[in-house]
Parts: C-alpha cells; sequence; structure tokens
C-alpha cells in the first residue's frame, strides 16, 4: 500500500481531508453524551455510502451508557466508518448481493481489510436484513475474487488494471497487487463460518464457494513447497526492499516441513523467513472451519477430510518448528522460522500477530507458550516495540522507526484478562487520535500529531467493535472512569 505520513497536513482523500479538519477542530466537551451523536465526524447522511438501522441503534445505545463523552464520540465517529465511506452494494445479474468494500483511502478491495472491516456487524445480522445480506455480499465477492486468482491479495472493482500492472508475477486487471499472503483466504473463511453459525443462512456456499475451497487448498498445498517452489513468484520495481521479494521472486529458501509459506506478511511487507508463524495458525484454525461448512452444508466429505487433514499436518508442524526456548521468557512462538531451525523473534502489529491470535481463536489465551510470547513481544525485546511519551505498542517495518499501531494497543485490550490494563489501552488509544475522533494507522510515539493515514476504515471500525465488545461484557462502570 502507499502510505504518506501526517504531519497537520493531510494528503490523502477529499473525505478524509475534511473529515480531519473538522476532527481537529471539533468542540470535545459536551452537554450530554448524546451530544457526542449531534457533533460527530461522520459523512452527512445522505453522503453515507451504506445505512444500518441496527448499526444506528447500537451507537444510540452505547452512547446513552457512556458517560465519558470523547469515548462516545469517538465510538460514534469509528464504529459506523466502514459503512459510511467503503462500503458499495448491489447485485450480480444473477440477482445474489455482491459488495465491493474498499479499504479507505485506497479504492481497491483487500481480503483481509474487508472480512475484518465488516466482521463487527455479523452479530447484528439478525437484527436487519439490509445489513445481513450486504454481509453475505461481501462473502459472495470474496469468493469470486480468490477464484480469479488465490495468490492476490487487493482486487480492483472490475478489469481496470493500475498502478502495479508492471509487477514481475502474473498480473491481471481485475488485481490490485499480487502479493501472496495467506491470511488472505483464511479472513473470508473467518468472516463467511461466522455469518453462518450468526444467521444461519448458507446461500453464500454455493459453487463460487467450493471452488473457491479448492483454490484454497491447491494453494496451501503448493505454498508448502514440497515439490517445488510452486507457480508464484514475484518482484517489483522499486527502492523499497519489503515491497520485493528476492532470490529471482521465490524467496528464501525454506526446508518443506508441512508449513505453509507466505511470501508477504499481513502488512504487505514480504517475509523474511517465508513460514510465517501467526499466519500458519491462522490458516488451522480456517482450515477446521471450511471443513465444518463442508460437512455440514455442502455434504461434501471427503472434501472436508482434506480441510481437516491439512490442518492437522500444519498444526503438528507448528508444534514442531515454531517454539523457540527463549533464555528470558522460556518457551514463545517465533514469529517466522524456515524449517531449517532459524527463528524470528519479534511481532508486526498487522493482524494475524503473534499478540492477537487468541482474539482470531487461533490459540488459547491461557496457553502458556502464548503468555510468554505476549510478554515478549510487548517489550523492548521485541524490535518493533516502541515506547514514547505518547504511548507505547508494537509498529512494523512497513512505517519503521518510533511509530506505534493503534491496532496493536487494540489487539492487547482484546486479549487481555486484566481490567486495569484495559483501561490504559484504550485511555491511550484516546490520547492519541490526534484529535479527530478516528484511528489512524500509525502515530509517533512522542507526537501522536504525526500519524498515518487519516481515513484507514478497518482500525476504526476495530475500535468500534472492540467499545462495544466492552460494553456489551459489562464494563461499562470500567471505560466511563478513564480520565
Amino acid at each position: 500500500m502507499k502510505k504518506n505520513l501526517i504531519t497537520g497536513v493531510c494528503l490523502l482523500s477529499a473525505f478524509a481531508c475534511v473529515s480531519q479538519a473538522n476532527a481537529i477542530t471539533a468542540e470535545t466537551s459536551y452537554v450530554c453524551t448524546n451530544d457526542a451523536i449531534k457533533q460527530d465526524n461522520r459523512p452527512a447522511p445522505d453522503k453515507r455510502l451504506f445505512h444500518s438501522d441496527a448499526v444506528e441503534k447500537q451507537i444510540e445505545r452505547v452512547c446513552r451508557l457512556l458517560t465519558n463523552t470523547k469515548l462516545a464520540w469517538m465510538f460514534t465517529n469509528c464504529f459506523p466508518n466502514t459503512l459510511d465511506t467503503t462500503v458499495h452494494f448491489r447485485h450480480f445479474e444473477d440477482g445474489r448481493p455482491d459488495t465491493f468494500v474498499y479499504t479507505g483511502d485506497i479504492h481497491a478491495m483487500w481480503l483481509r481489510d474487508s472480512g475484518a472491516q465488516v466482521w463487527p456487524y455479523v452479530q447484528l445480522a439478525n437484527e436487519d436484513a439490509a445489513l445481513k445480506e450486504m454481509i453475505a455480499g461481501v462473502i459472495n465477492r470474496q469468493w469470486m475474487c480468490i477464484n480469479i486468482d488465490p495468490y492476490a491479495n487487493a482486487f480492483n472493482d472490475g478489469a481496470t488494471g493500475g498502478e502495479w500492472m508492471s509487477d514481475l508475477t502474473d498480473m491481471k486487471p481485475e488485481l490490485h497487487e499480487r502479493k501472496w499472503e495467506i491470511d488472505s483466504l483464511c479472513y473470508p473463511l473467518r468472516l463467511a463460518y461466522h455469518y453462518w453459525k450468526v444467521t444461519g443462512d448458507s446461500s453464500v456456499f454455493g459453487e463460487d464457494w467450493l471452488k473457491a475451497i479448492a483454490n484454497i487448498l491447491q494453494t496451501f498445498k503448493e505454498q508448502q513447497r514440497k515439490d517445488g517452489t510452486g507457480p508464484y513468484k514475484f518482484q517489483r520495481k522499486t527502492e523499497r526492499a519489503l515491497d520485493t521479494v528476492p532470490c529471482d521472486g521465490w524467496g528464501r529458501p525454506v526446508k518443506p516441513v508441512g508449513l505453509i509459506v507466505s511470501t508477504f506478511r499481513p502488512s504487505d511487507d514480504a517475509t523474511n523467513m517465508q513460514f510465517l508463524v501467526p499466519s500458519n495458525f491462522f490458516a488451522v484454525s480456517s482450515l477446521r472451519k471450511a471443513a465444518e461448512i463442508l460437512q455440514t452444508v455442502n455434504k461434501k466429505a471427503d472434501l472436508a477430510a482434506e480441510c481437516t487433514t491439512l490442518a492437522d499436518e500444519v498444526e503438528t508442524a507448528l508444534k514442531q518448528y515454531a517454539v523457540y526456548n527463549h533464555p528470558k521468557y522460556g518457551k514463545i512462538y517465533a514469529f517466522e522460522v524456515d524449517g531449517f531451525g532459524n527463528h524470528i523473534l519479534m511481532d508486526d502489529a498487522n493482524v494475524p500477530s503473534l499478540l492477537a491470535m487468541p482474539y482470531l481463536g487461533d490459540v488459547d489465551v491461557n496457553d502458556p507458550v502464548y503468555q510468554n510470547t505476549r510478554r515478549f513481544v510487548w517489550s523492548e525485546d521485541n524490535p518493533y516495540f516502541f515506547r514514547g511519551t505518547a504511548g507505547e505498542g508494537i509498529g512494523g517495518p512497513h512505517i519503521g522507526y518510533d511509530m506505534v499501531w493503534p491496532m496493536s494497543i487494540m489487539m492487547k485490550a482484546f486479549t487481555s484478562q486484566n481490567d486495569e490494563e484495559i483501561k490504559r489501552c484504550i485511555k491511550m488509544l484516546m490520547d492519541t487520535d490526534a484529535g479527530t475522533g478516528f484511528m489512524h494507522e500509525s502515530f509517533h510515539k512522542d507526537n501522536p500529531a504525526k500519524f498515518t493515514r487519516a481515513w484507514f476504515a478497518w482500525q476504526n471500525t476495530l475500535f468500534g467493535e472492540l467499545i462495544l465488545k466492552l460494553v456489551n461484557e459489562g464494563k461499562v462502570d470500567l471505560l466511563n472512569s478513564i480520565q
């Protein structure tokens, strides 16, 4: 993704500029909490791309409960941001719902981002038929994208081409970018499974789904690299090393041990050692979800067994190769390995990450290896952990030194079992919005006004998801106690 660093001047989109300018000058002390809705920084109602009665009711409910006026204001801005600004809903020619979701300031659809952006709305789908149909449209669009190219991470709205058509890989005009990332195939499985479990609607598991899961299985198996490097390679003409791949585009060597190669991380940065551990954990849980769908809905026992067998193989390999005995923290999960016995010890803010594995349902939060890993990644022993006068958290090489990603702070809160820790995380998120009422991709550890991406819908909606979760868990008093 292209990024611009914001230092008080908006360099992104017309919407983001207007929204940021309004937010920075907005009055943030209110006569009553409900004024958070009246003084929000959302687009005008007639400019919003999608309306959901159920979402609006949740905003009103949460704002009535929150006496912390800034938090109510931020929730009002953030929770509907995906619907307000990124959702393009329509129907395919056969009448099925079709939803194309921008990531925000980049007008392309990432399989990862789109799956994460609409995730918090699934819990409300049974209360709002239009919302339910819109989410089904996202799932249908994701199957279509996977069937165009299972190795691509981001797609255009049609065969429009774009700035990365010159990449040295098998580009197609439907693709925005073709960076192979395991999680690009996992997020659609996670979303579809959750949607099915909540709504009972199996209409999204037709022929496109069966073709997509076949493509997913084939791609995962090809990238186990048991029979050579497989068909995927990637290079880009760039001065940025993390946007291209060494060894003639095949990546650094791995030993075929059952793990799956991910040429790129969820940050869209190239991996160093291509067995990306959190993404392999995500593949295991996603394949098991797919197996349940295939067995229950499609009655495809053989295909379900193929998913389960692959999940078991990857899980066994993770147990053998992903754990490192750290001299300070004990047994922890490495971030990347190569199967030869080498490990990279770090974490990146983008999800899937080591920190976020319980959030995705990939490991138990009480797993002792995870807990050791959690202490490691939230410390200065993780080279991409930054602590400053404004805040602390995990960043990554995508933006670089001293830039904390709010996503990491949210993941710490999502995976925390300690109310004081959660409270500190929410306080830090509130204090580092640069007065905009929105989340950003990253902020400088000493200066929140120095941030990247004024319009990043995933982070905004994720913040809303976190606050709604805490409210629903009865932690209103905790939220209202934040000063």
